[in-house]
Protein backbone atom coordinates (compact mmCIF):
# COMPACT_ATOMS: atom_id res chain seq x y z
CA UNK A 1 0.00 0.00 0.00
CA UNK A 2 2.68 2.50 0.88
CA UNK A 3 6.43 2.48 -0.40
CA UNK A 4 8.87 4.90 0.64
CA UNK A 5 12.00 4.66 -1.53
CA UNK A 6 15.00 6.23 -0.68
CA UNK A 7 13.57 9.40 0.81
CA UNK A 8 16.02 11.98 1.70
CA UNK A 9 14.47 14.84 3.46
CA UNK A 10 16.46 18.30 4.74
CA UNK A 11 15.62 21.49 6.55
CA UNK A 12 17.76 24.23 5.11
CA UNK A 13 21.55 22.90 5.22
CA UNK A 14 20.50 19.98 7.83
CA UNK A 15 19.73 16.26 6.38
CA UNK A 16 16.78 14.73 8.83
CA UNK A 17 16.26 11.59 6.24
CA UNK A 18 19.59 10.02 4.50
CA UNK A 19 17.67 7.72 1.60
CA UNK A 20 14.95 6.29 3.88
CA UNK A 21 13.11 2.61 2.84
CA UNK A 22 10.11 1.44 4.19
CA UNK A 23 7.07 -0.58 3.06
CA UNK A 24 3.07 -0.82 4.27
CA UNK A 25 1.81 -3.87 3.33
CA UNK A 26 -2.09 -3.69 3.34
CA UNK A 27 -3.79 -4.81 6.62
CA UNK A 28 -0.81 -4.69 8.27
CA UNK A 29 0.48 -2.47 12.00
CA UNK A 30 4.12 -1.03 11.17
CA UNK A 31 5.91 0.49 13.97
CA UNK A 32 8.79 2.98 13.31
CA UNK A 33 10.71 3.81 16.45
CA UNK A 34 14.04 5.15 17.71
CA UNK A 35 15.49 7.54 19.84
CA UNK A 36 14.59 11.10 19.70
CA UNK A 37 15.65 13.30 16.84
CA UNK A 38 15.54 9.93 14.64
CA UNK A 39 14.06 11.68 12.61
CA UNK A 40 10.32 9.52 12.88
CA UNK A 41 8.47 12.81 12.85
CA UNK A 42 10.18 13.90 9.66
CA UNK A 43 9.55 10.91 7.49
CA UNK A 44 5.32 11.21 8.60
CA UNK A 45 5.49 14.67 7.55
CA UNK A 46 7.20 13.88 4.30
CA UNK A 47 4.33 11.00 3.37
CA UNK A 48 1.60 13.04 4.72
CA UNK A 49 3.13 15.96 2.38
CA UNK A 50 3.60 18.54 5.17
CA UNK A 51 7.14 18.34 3.71
CA UNK A 52 8.78 18.32 0.56
CA UNK A 53 11.58 15.70 0.05
CA UNK A 54 15.06 16.32 -1.86
CA UNK A 55 15.42 13.20 -3.19
CA UNK A 56 13.46 9.73 -3.40
CA UNK A 57 10.07 8.56 -3.95
CA UNK A 58 7.03 8.47 -1.92
CA UNK A 59 4.11 5.34 -3.10
CA UNK A 60 0.53 5.04 -2.43
CA UNK A 61 -1.46 2.11 -3.96
CA UNK A 62 0.48 2.15 -6.67
CA UNK A 63 0.42 5.87 -7.83
CA UNK A 64 3.48 8.90 -7.10
CA UNK A 65 2.23 10.97 -4.63
CA UNK A 66 5.64 12.32 -3.75
CA UNK A 67 5.08 16.18 -2.66
CA UNK A 68 0.91 16.18 -3.21
CA UNK A 69 -0.28 18.33 -0.90
CA UNK A 70 -1.66 17.18 1.73
CA UNK A 71 -5.26 17.80 1.43
CA UNK A 72 -5.26 15.99 -2.03
CA UNK A 73 -3.66 12.95 0.32
CA UNK A 74 -6.89 12.92 2.66
CA UNK A 75 -8.93 12.32 -0.28
CA UNK A 76 -7.26 9.75 -1.95
CA UNK A 77 -7.46 7.51 1.85
CA UNK A 78 -4.04 8.98 3.35
CA UNK A 79 -4.66 10.67 7.18
CA UNK A 80 -1.97 11.64 9.15
CA UNK A 81 -2.47 11.98 13.49
CA UNK A 82 -0.11 14.42 14.03
CA UNK A 83 2.02 14.31 17.06
CA UNK A 84 0.81 16.31 20.21
CA UNK A 85 -2.68 16.00 18.90
CA UNK A 86 -3.50 19.11 17.13
CA UNK A 87 -7.06 19.58 18.31
CA UNK A 88 -9.23 22.87 17.87
CA UNK A 89 -9.55 23.45 21.73
CA UNK A 90 -12.20 26.35 21.33
CA UNK A 91 -14.31 23.84 19.50
CA UNK A 92 -16.89 21.49 20.47
CA UNK A 93 -16.15 17.53 19.90
CA UNK A 94 -18.61 16.68 17.81
CA UNK A 95 -17.60 20.63 15.52
CA UNK A 96 -13.76 18.95 15.49
CA UNK A 97 -15.72 15.54 14.33
CA UNK A 98 -17.31 17.91 11.24
CA UNK A 99 -13.96 19.65 10.11
CA UNK A 100 -12.21 16.32 9.91
CA UNK A 101 -15.21 15.12 7.10
CA UNK A 102 -14.50 18.36 5.30
CA UNK A 103 -14.26 16.48 2.36
CA UNK A 104 -17.45 14.08 2.34
CA UNK A 105 -20.52 15.49 1.81
CA UNK A 106 -23.09 16.42 4.17
CA UNK A 107 -24.94 13.21 4.08
CA UNK A 108 -22.22 11.35 4.16
CA UNK A 109 -20.36 13.38 7.28
CA UNK A 110 -23.55 13.08 9.38
CA UNK A 111 -23.32 9.23 8.90
CA UNK A 112 -19.64 9.18 9.70
CA UNK A 113 -19.79 11.24 13.23
CA UNK A 114 -22.80 9.17 14.02
CA UNK A 115 -20.04 6.19 13.24
CA UNK A 116 -17.66 7.79 15.14
CA UNK A 117 -19.67 8.40 18.14
CA UNK A 118 -20.47 4.87 18.16
CA UNK A 119 -16.58 3.98 18.20
CA UNK A 120 -15.55 5.90 20.80
CA UNK A 121 -18.73 6.62 23.59
CA UNK A 122 -16.16 8.29 25.83
CA UNK A 123 -16.33 11.23 23.21
CA UNK A 124 -20.22 10.61 22.47
CA UNK A 125 -20.42 11.70 26.39
CA UNK A 126 -18.73 14.78 25.92
CA UNK A 127 -20.25 15.65 22.96
CA UNK A 128 -20.69 19.63 23.18
CA UNK A 129 -17.61 19.83 25.29
CA UNK A 130 -14.97 22.28 24.57
CA UNK A 131 -11.90 20.07 23.29
CA UNK A 132 -9.82 21.83 25.43
CA UNK A 133 -11.53 20.27 28.51
CA UNK A 134 -10.91 17.12 27.41
CA UNK A 135 -7.74 14.74 29.05
CA UNK A 136 -5.01 14.02 27.33
CA UNK A 137 -6.48 10.67 26.97
CA UNK A 138 -9.40 11.77 25.21
CA UNK A 139 -8.14 14.19 22.87
CA UNK A 140 -5.86 11.86 21.88
CA UNK A 141 -8.76 9.95 21.02
CA UNK A 142 -10.59 13.32 19.23
CA UNK A 143 -7.25 13.15 17.26
CA UNK A 144 -8.00 9.44 16.02
CA UNK A 145 -11.63 10.10 15.75
CA UNK A 146 -11.54 13.15 13.28
CA UNK A 147 -8.81 11.01 10.99
CA UNK A 148 -11.25 7.99 11.08
CA UNK A 149 -13.74 10.91 9.66
CA UNK A 150 -11.89 10.37 6.05
CA UNK A 151 -12.34 7.16 6.17
CA UNK A 152 -9.00 6.59 5.38
CA UNK A 153 -7.03 3.36 3.71
CA UNK A 154 -3.73 4.08 5.39
CA UNK A 155 -3.62 6.07 8.82
CA UNK A 156 -0.68 7.19 10.17
CA UNK A 157 -0.04 8.25 13.81
CA UNK A 158 2.95 10.23 15.37
CA UNK A 159 3.79 9.47 18.62
CA UNK A 160 -0.36 8.91 19.75
CA UNK A 161 0.81 8.05 23.66
CA UNK A 162 2.92 11.16 24.54
CA UNK A 163 2.61 12.87 27.56
CA UNK A 164 -0.14 10.55 28.82
CA UNK A 165 -0.74 8.80 32.29
CA UNK A 166 -0.40 5.02 32.23
CA UNK A 167 -3.84 4.19 31.61
CA UNK A 168 -4.45 6.57 29.43
CA UNK A 169 -1.65 4.70 27.29
CA UNK A 170 -3.40 1.52 28.00
CA UNK A 171 -6.33 3.25 26.38
CA UNK A 172 -4.41 4.52 23.12
CA UNK A 173 -2.93 0.58 22.63
CA UNK A 174 -6.45 -0.76 23.13
CA UNK A 175 -7.51 1.42 20.18
CA UNK A 176 -4.88 0.55 17.86
CA UNK A 177 -5.49 -3.22 18.81
CA UNK A 178 -9.60 -2.29 17.58
CA UNK A 179 -8.92 -0.26 14.41
CA UNK A 180 -6.46 -3.64 13.72
CA UNK A 181 -8.97 -5.96 13.85
CA UNK A 182 -11.31 -3.69 11.43
CA UNK A 183 -8.58 -3.99 8.77
CA UNK A 184 -7.17 -0.26 8.81
CA UNK A 185 -3.43 -0.22 7.82
CA UNK A 186 -1.67 2.17 10.19
CA UNK A 187 1.71 3.27 10.52
CA UNK A 188 2.70 4.21 14.26
CA UNK A 189 6.13 6.26 15.38
CA UNK A 190 5.58 5.43 18.79
CA UNK A 191 8.45 6.21 21.79
CA UNK A 192 6.80 2.78 24.30
CA UNK A 193 9.08 1.17 21.52
CA UNK A 194 8.96 -2.57 23.04
CA UNK A 195 4.78 -2.17 23.63
CA UNK A 196 4.76 -1.05 19.97
CA UNK A 197 6.39 -3.59 18.06
CA UNK A 198 5.00 -6.29 20.01
CA UNK A 199 1.48 -5.04 18.75
CA UNK A 200 3.29 -4.82 14.93
CA UNK A 201 3.56 -6.84 12.47
CA UNK A 202 6.48 -5.37 11.06
CA UNK A 203 8.81 -2.77 12.81
CA UNK A 204 11.54 -0.27 11.58
CA UNK A 205 14.67 1.52 13.81
CA UNK A 206 15.44 4.71 12.49
CA UNK A 207 18.24 6.59 14.07
CA UNK A 208 20.28 9.81 13.05
CA UNK A 209 17.98 9.60 9.96
CA UNK A 210 19.11 5.87 8.53
CA UNK A 211 17.36 2.62 9.28
CA UNK A 212 19.16 0.57 11.12
CA UNK A 213 17.40 -2.47 11.16
CA UNK A 214 13.82 -3.99 10.46
CA UNK A 215 11.42 -7.03 10.89
CA UNK A 216 8.92 -8.94 12.71
CA UNK A 217 7.77 -6.74 15.82
CA UNK A 218 8.28 -9.24 18.12
CA UNK A 219 11.84 -10.35 16.85
CA UNK A 220 12.98 -6.45 16.84
CA UNK A 221 11.35 -6.01 20.58
CA UNK A 222 13.57 -9.51 21.83
CA UNK A 223 16.86 -7.99 20.41
CA UNK A 224 18.46 -6.54 23.63
CA UNK A 225 21.53 -5.30 21.80
CA UNK A 226 19.53 -3.46 19.46
CA UNK A 227 18.03 -1.67 21.82
CA UNK A 228 21.09 -1.20 23.76
CA UNK A 229 23.06 -0.02 20.91
CA UNK A 230 20.12 1.66 18.48
CA UNK A 231 17.34 2.39 20.25
CA UNK A 232 18.91 3.90 23.56
CA UNK A 233 18.70 1.66 27.06
CA UNK A 234 17.46 -1.35 27.64
CA UNK A 235 14.17 -3.31 26.14
CA UNK A 236 12.38 -3.07 29.17
CA UNK A 237 13.55 0.57 29.91
CA UNK A 238 11.86 1.42 26.48
CA UNK A 239 8.62 -0.46 27.22
CA UNK A 240 8.16 1.78 30.36
CA UNK A 241 5.84 4.55 29.79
Amino acid sequence: MLEVDQLTTRYGAITALHGVSLRVNAGEVVALVGPNGAGKTTLLNTVAGLLRPAEGAVRFNGADITGTEPATLVRRGLALVPEHRRIFKDLTVEENLRLGGATLSASQRRHKVHEMADVFPVLRAKWSTSAGFLSGGEAQQLAVARALMCDPKLLLLDEPTLGLAPTMVDVVFDLIARLRTKGLTMLVVEQNATRALHMADRGYVLRTGHVVADGAGAELAADSRLFESFIGGSAEESGAS
